[in-house]
């Protein structure tokens, strides 16, 4: 028994001894393990991740330079727009100032042209009354000389002198 429990004792020292060198060897291989993992497997996973971080940091600056390009687009399209509507406003306001002077100008015109007129139709009024009173005036001369002629040739009274006048002017009026 004591052979047995030495062996078993030293087979347990051994087994203990066998576990601690294996366990060191284990350490070792997982540090190597850990060594090659860092160098193959970390280090290009970092950087592929630090690569990803970078693209993603760049996409949101790319995407805020977009967004404040596009922000001062806007504004100088508003802007743009802001002069387009003043300079139409404008250009309307020219366009009615000169309408209205057009038409001042127009009336003022229209206004010349029919005192023109006016004065010319007086003047031809003032011909043709002219012409109207030196036709009576010739009328009543040679009325007055036939009245005279008439007359002489026979002495008349009153009423034959009358009804003689008003026969003459009967007569001068179905000439004309």
């Amino acid at each position: 028994m004591l052979t047995s429990s030495f062996v078993l004792g030293s087979a347990e020292a051994a087994h203990k001894a066998i576990n601690a060198g294996d366990a060191v060897f284990q350490l070792v291989m997982f540090l190597i393990l850990l060594a090659l993992l860092k160098k193959f497997a970390w280090g290009p996973l970092m950087g592929i991740m630090k690569q990803r971080e970078d693209h993603i940091a760049n996409e949101i600056n790319e995407a805020e330079n977009n967004r404040v390009e596009a922000q001062k687009l806007l504004d100088e399209q508003r802007n743009l727009l802001k002069e387009a509507r003043q300079e139409a406003q404008n250009l309307i306001e020219n366009a009615k100032k000169q309408g209205d002077v057009q038409r001042d100008e127009i009336i003022k015109t229209a206004r010349a042209e029919s005192d023109r007129l006016k004065e010319q139709a007086k003047i031809e009024i003032e011909q043709q009354k002219e012409n109207a009173v030196a036709a009576i005036r010739e009328q009543v001369a040679s009325l007055s000389v036939l009245i005279a002629s008439k007359v002489i040739e026979k002495e008349l009274n009153a009423k034959d002198q009358e009804k003689l006048i008003n026969e003459y002017i009967q007569e001068a009026g179905e000439d004309r």
